[in-house]
C-alpha cells in the first residue's frame, strides 16, 4: 500500500512535487507544503494511519499538536528535509517527535522516508532542530569576522575549507544559497531562543533588505 501524500502548498522539502515519496510503502500520511498546518487541522482519517508526518518550517511540532499528550495526536510526527536557501534539498530528513509520541509511529515514519533513499535523524521538538541549531551561529560568526575585516571572504573560506575539511566555505555557501534566507532562519531562532548567537549578521540583514526592495 502506498503512502497517502497530501500536498498543501509549495514544499521546501519536496519542491515542485512529492514524486520522491511515491516509492514509500505503508499506511502513513505525509502532509507536505507551506500550508501543512491547515491541512493537518482538517485531516479526518488519521486514526487508521500508522503515522502522520507534517512538514515543518521554522515552527515547532508543538504548534500543531500541543505540549500535552492527546491520543488524537499520538501518531503525529514533524519532518523537515534540510535545505539551505535556494539550493536543492539534501538527503537529510529531521524527524521530530514529542516525548509522548508513539514509538511505533516514529519508526514507521523513519522507514517510509528511508525507503525513498533519504537519511533520517530523529530529534526532539526544539527550535532549529539539529542542523540549524548548530550551523546558524557558525554562519553568523563567519559573517561577523568578515564585517570586522579579519580576512577577505576568499581567505576566510579557504582557511575553513582546508582547516576543517569542508567542501565549501561558509561565505560562498551563503552567497550561493541566499543570505536573505539565512536572515529569516536566524531571526526566527533568535526570537525563539533569545541567544545573541542567532542575531543575524549585518550582511544577512542587508541582503534581506535588498531582497525586499527588489
Amino acid at each position: 500500500m502506498s503512502i497517502c501524500i497530501v500536498t498543501a502548498g509549495e514544499s521546501r522539502s519536496f519542491p515542485g512535487n512529492c514524486s520522491e515519496l511515491s516509492v514509500a510503502t505503508g499506511t502513513g500520511i505525509v502532509i507536505a507544503g507551506a500550508d501543512a498546518r491547515s491541512a493537518y487541522a482538517s485531516l479526518s482519517d488519521r486514526a487508521q494511519a500508522a503515522f502522520v508526518a507534517v512538514e515543518l518550517g521554522t515552527e515547532c511540532l508543538a504548534e500543531h499538536v500541543g505540549l500535552h499528550r492527546h491520543d488524537v495526536h499520538a501518531k503525529t510526527v514533524g519532518f523537515a528535509r534540510f535545505r539551505l536557501g535556494g539550493a536543492e534539498p539534501s538527503r537529510l530528513v529531521e524527524l521530530v517527535h514529542m516525548p509522548w509520541t508513539d514509538s511505533a509511529a516514529t519508526d514507521a515514519a523513519r522507514s517510509a522516508f528511508e525507503a525513498c533513499g533519504l537519511i533520517v535523524a530523529v530529534c526532539g521538538d526544539f527550535p532549529g532542530r539539529i542542523v540549524d541549531r548548530l550551523i546558524r551561529p557558525y554562519f553568523n560568526a563567519a559573517l561577523r569576522r568578515l564585517d570586522e575585516g579579519l580576512a577577505s571572504a576568499d581567505d576566510l573560506d579557504t582557511t575553513l575549507r582546508l582547516g576543517l575539511g569542508y567542501p565549501e566555505g561558509p561565505i560562498a555557501l551563503l552567497e550561493r544559497t541566499g543570505l536573505d534566507h539565512h536572515f529569516d532562519v536566524s531571526s526566527a531562532l533568535h526570537a525563539a531562543l533569545g541567544s545573541a548567537d542567532y542575531v543575524p549578521a549585518r550582511r544577512a540583514r542587508v541582503a534581506k533588505t535588498r531582497k525586499q526592495l527588489d
